[in-house]
C-alpha cells in the first residue's frame, strides 16, 4: 500500500523556453520534483531538447 506523504515536495513540469520563441511544431518538456520550502522561486533547469537537438534552458511553468 501506497503511504500518504505530507511534505513540501510537489512535483513541477518544465517547459523549454527557447523552443516557444522558434514557433516550430511541438513541445519539450519534462517532469520534475522540487522542495518548495527551499526553493520558493520558478525553477529553470539546462536540460536536453531532443526536436533541437541540443541543451537548452527548461523553465517551470504554471
Amino acid at each position: 500500500m501506497a503511504k500518504k506523504v505530507k511534505g513540501n515536495r510537489v512535483q513541477v513540469i518544465l517547459e523549454c523556453t527557447e523552443h516557444k520563441d522558434s514557433g516550430m511544431p511541438g513541445t519539450s518538456r519534462y517532469i520534475t520534483t522540487k522542495n518548495r520550502k527551499n526553493t520558493p522561486e520558478r525553477l529553470g533547469l539546462k536540460k536536453y531538447n531532443p526536436i533541437l537537438r541540443r541543451m537548452t534552458i527548461h523553465k517551470e511553468i504554471k
